[in-house]
């Protein structure tokens, strides 16, 4: 059982276009928090965190006791106390525990995963990239996200991010592998989840033109041969035959 809180605050930020005047575009900042914890072992999951237009500002590591920016460069221009997010999951755990014992604890439907599988940037060879496993609109929050490169489990460079919450009150939550595509390679992302009997899982492997065969590239080299040789033999006939007819217009005239 969970409970979840927190607060939307619209934002009127003034933009001007040329020519056209003074237009009101809303924004939101959203202060995002949730306490569950499962009916069997005795194991609890929180997150508190605050979001602007959907993207995290920062959210807190409640064992570290620790404010950690999505962006080190916001930490510049504001400020935030772990030790206030600790209070609302203190406040949040004593609440579900009160709703706990006065409901007939029937438990709510589990929402699965739905799962993309794709590179951040144009995959070449050779060339570094990062691959990105997205997971997105499952209740609750409880994902776990493996990745595998031809099979076996890779866990090195890997970064999870925290959950984001939806405005359907669903959640959403992003992997990172950093990776050097090779040739046959082949990676897949599984993510696992209560509402799922077994890993939702997605595949990938980079597609890049095959090189040209050793007869292959023999085949065209003899054909580009070819045709050079006969654009050179036609060449040659149009200049004997433009000669010939020069000289046959400079003979001189019957007298």
């Amino acid at each position: 059982m969970a409970v979840l809180s927190g607060a939307a605050v619209p934002l009127l930020l003034l933009g001007v276009l040329g020519g056209v005047g003074a237009v009101l575009k809303p924004h939101v900042l959203l202060q995002a928090e949730f306490y569950q914890r499962s009916e069997g072992p005795d194991k609890a999951w929180a997150q508190f965190g605050f979001h602007f237009d959907a993207d995290e500002l920062f959210h807190v590591e409640l064992d570290a006791a620790q404010t950690v920016w999505r962006l080190p460069e916001f930490g510049r221009f504001a400020s935030f106390e772990a030790q206030g997010a600790l209070q609302n999951m203190a406040v949040g755990k004593q609440n579900l525990e009160v709703m706990i014992g006065n409901s007939n604890r029937s438990q709510q439907d589990f929402v699965t995963p739905e799962l993309a599988l794709f590179p951040a940037e144009a995959v070449s060879l050779e060339e570094p990239n990062v691959l990105i496993c997205y997971a997105d609109k499952f209740w609750p929050p409880v994902a776990t996200m493996e990745w595998r490169r031809n099979g076996a489990v890779v866990s090195e460079g890997v970064y999870d991010s925290v959950y984001y919450g939806r405005p359907d009150l669903l959640f959403r939550k992003f992997s990172y592998l950093p990776f050097v595509p090779q040739r046959g390679d082949v990676y897949s992302c599984a993510v696992r989840h209560w509402g799922a009997e077994g890993p939702v899982q997605r595949m990938w492997g980079p597609e890049v033109p095959e090189p040209p065969s050793e007869s292959s590239a023999t085949l065209w080299c003899a054909v580009g041969l070819a045709v050079g040789i006969a654009g050179i033999a036609a060449g040659t006939a149009l200049i004997l035959r433009a000669v010939r007819r020069n000289a046959a217009n400079r003979q001189p005239g019957l007298l």
